[in-house]
């Protein structure tokens, strides 16, 4: 049997429907195989880079005994750690409130070594309380700024080469680095809006008198949450602009036309039969963009945030005018102040990985909750 197959011609050749691998499916091959070994790489370093924060600020917010969470670290705002040695050989660590309190109790305790080390005492309180307003003014500004601009340049405006200039500027304006639009924003909500003021500062660009002791000064609002919330706004409009607009393309011509057939304006057609379909997309796409805006530190830097303040916002002003024409502390300033503007010691990474897992955290749940919303809502709204 084994000699009639072998001598068999038919049997010995090759099956002609099997091809033989061209070159070019040997480099598709390779290229695939090139692409997923890139892809499983990014996924492990960001992993190794979650873990490593995880396993280094964790400890800092979570404790072995009741309460388990380090409360303290979310109800006190940085300050100066403070960490000495008395005659006795005894060592203490403190921060800086409790430190004099403990100097006033204790008169007769000679400190033989101190240091301080600024920024690695207290809490984050302060920068999450920051960060939250300077958000809050982001939002409010960008969604409708953002929208409205969508809304027209999708459903009234007319196509043509100045409405097509308009859209490219809008995405070159999304790769602009987040440090050109913090300038912007110094120069022109710090240095240029125009106020109303009774006392117009000798560097207003115009002054316009308007009678009665009043002037328009072209002077800005100075370092302050309204300018930084403003620059952030700005910074993200284009890439809430791009998305709200392709939300409003997904949604077919036919609810327009049957809207607009059953005798509807075109405002009733868009707000009735448009927004509510297009209203998962924007919403992911704002949540993202603010995301983004929370994690930034250049824009904040020159235009509202500070190092260090020993008051919160709500604690030196009454009216709403000067709540919001003072300076905040934020996060990812408070971040970068810990990790690159101070003396690296041991007594300051727990405040370091601590503030970095936090603000981690925080931006993970936002992604979480954009996604969430997405799903929730596209379930109710079937088309």
């Amino acid at each position: 049997m084994h000699d009639q197959v072998s001598d068999n011609p038919i049997m010995r050749s090759e099956n002609p429907l099997l091809k033989k691998p061209s070159a070019v499916k040997r480099r598709d091959a390779a290229v695939s195989v090139l692409l997923r070994v890139v892809t499983y790489f990014i996924l492990i370093c960001a992993a190794y880079i979650f873990w490593d924060i995880t396993k280094k600020g964790a400890p800092v917010v979570f404790k072995t005994s009741a309460p388990f969470v380090n409360t303290s670290f979310f109800t006190k705002s940085p300050e100066t750690l403070m960490t000495w040695e008395t005659e006795a050989g005894k060592f203490h660590r403190m921060d800086f409130t409790d430190y004099s309190q403990w100097k006033r109790d204790n008169p007769e305790e000679v400190i033989v070594e101190e240091k301080s080390h600024a920024y690695s005492g207290g809490g984050i309180f302060g920068p999450l309380v920051g960060t939250a307003l300077l958000t809050l003014i982001c939002i409010v500004v960008a969604l409708f700024v953002g929208l409205t601009t969508a809304v027209f340049l999708n459903e009234y405006s007319s196509k043509g080469r100045f409405m097509d200039m308009i859209r490219l500027a809008i995405m070159n304006l999304a790769g602009v680095p987040s440090i050109v639009f913090g300038l912007f924003g110094l120069m022109f909500f710090c240095l240029f809006v125009p106020v109303l003021t009774q006392e117009p500062l000798d560097r207003s660009f115009l002054t316009i008198p308007l009678g009665a002791g009043n002037f328009i000064a072209f002077q800005g609002w100075g370092t302050c949450m309204l300018a930084g919330g403003f620059t952030l706004a700005v910074m993200i409009l284009p890439v809430i602009i791009a998305a709200c607009e392709e939300s409003l393309k997904a949604i077919p011509m036919g609810f327009r036309e049957a809207s607009l057939a059953l005798g509807a304006t075109k405002w009733q057609s868009i707000s009735k039969s448009v927004l509510p379909y297009a209203f998962p997309g924007m919403l992911t796409a704002s949540v993202l963009g603010i995301t983004r805006v929370a994690g930034e530190t250049a824009p904040i830097m020159f235009t509202a945030a500070l190092a260090h303040k020993d008051k919160l916002p709500w604690q030196e002003v009454s009216s709403l005018t000067g709540f919001f024409s003072q300076s905040v502390q934020a996060m990812p300033y408070h971040i970068y102040t810990v990790a690159a503007r101070i003396p690296q010691t041991e007594y300051t990474k727990p405040m370091q990985y601590g503030s970095v897992f936090v603000f981690m955290v925080l931006v993970m749940a936002l992604a979480a909750l954009s996604v969430y919303l997405r799903i929730n809502y596209r379930k109710r709204l079937k088309w």
